[in-house]
């Protein structure tokens, strides 16, 4: 792949498995430095060594974004190793309980906000921060289908997609005239194992690679177009090339 990315630095929460790990590797090879979070250390440590062989430049971290105080550690050691950070992708995520809201868990209910959104809001402001004084970036969320149209038995999960949702346009409006874009991205039915986990009898032969979403990742990464700003996309919306 061209090296379309040199000298970007590239921060990827939950680069440990699935679209994470396809966008860590898909970036790398595209010539940015990237760091990445990932709560397992044997996913974290086998992304590291992939794409470190394959010649790339990156850094991965144990962060827990949940942690205000580890997100600005994270984030304070990527911009004094590398300068900047250009790009957001924010991924991580847990799916949490498939049961109705009378009968959620309260602690389960807690430990997705906790991470979803809080932890989403952490890593973003903390980047944002960042972004403001260069008066350039772009932060891309990766959402979901129940996040716009509420869905029963999603409970917490959905719930806080559409959070999501909402901190994404608001901070559009807010950052726009700093040169900062920021929009999500519904990846749709994709083969990864929070999807084999909340769709246990569906087949996953019959849905797209990890890889795919990162290339729609990486395409959105790479337009400047003013109109995406804000926007809440679909990756059917973008129609990519084979």
């Amino acid at each position: 792949m061209l090296r379309l990315m040199k000298d970007k630095v590239v921060l990827l929460t939950g680069g440990g498995r699935g679209i994470g790990r396809a966008a860590v590797s898909l970036f790398s090879n595209a010539g940015a430095k990237v760091a990445f979070c990932a709560r397992t250390e044997g996913e974290r440590l086998g992304v590291e060594k992939e794409v470190a062989a394959a010649g790339g430049i990156v850094r991965a971290f144990s962060a827990d974004i949940a942690s205000q105080r580890e997100v600005n550690r994270m984030v304070s050691e990527i911009t004094a190793q590398w300068g900047k950070i250009d790009l957001l992708i924010n991924n991580a995520g847990v799916l949490g309980a498939k049961k109705t809201l009378a009968t959620y868990p309260p602690d389960t209910w807690d430990e997705v906000m906790r991470i979803n959104v809080n932890g989403t809001f952490y890593v973003t402001q903390a980047v944002v921060r960042e972004m403001i004084p260069a008066r350039s970036g772009t932060i891309i969320s990766v959402s979901s289908s129940v996040g716009r149209k509420g869905r029963a038995t999603w409970g917490a999960y959905a719930v806080s997609k559409f959070a999501l949702e909402g901190m994404m346009q608001t901070l559009a409006e807010e950052v726009d005239r700093f040169g900062i874009r920021v929009l999500s991205l519904n990846p749709e039915a994709t083969r990864t194992r929070m999807r084999a986990k909340a769709y246990e009898k569906e087949d996953p032969a019959q849905l797209k690679y990890p890889e795919a979403v990162a290339k729609a990742l990486f395409y959105l990464a790479m337009s400047e177009s003013p109109a995406l700003q804000g926007k809440s996309l679909n990756f059917s919306d973008l129609a990519l090339e084979d």
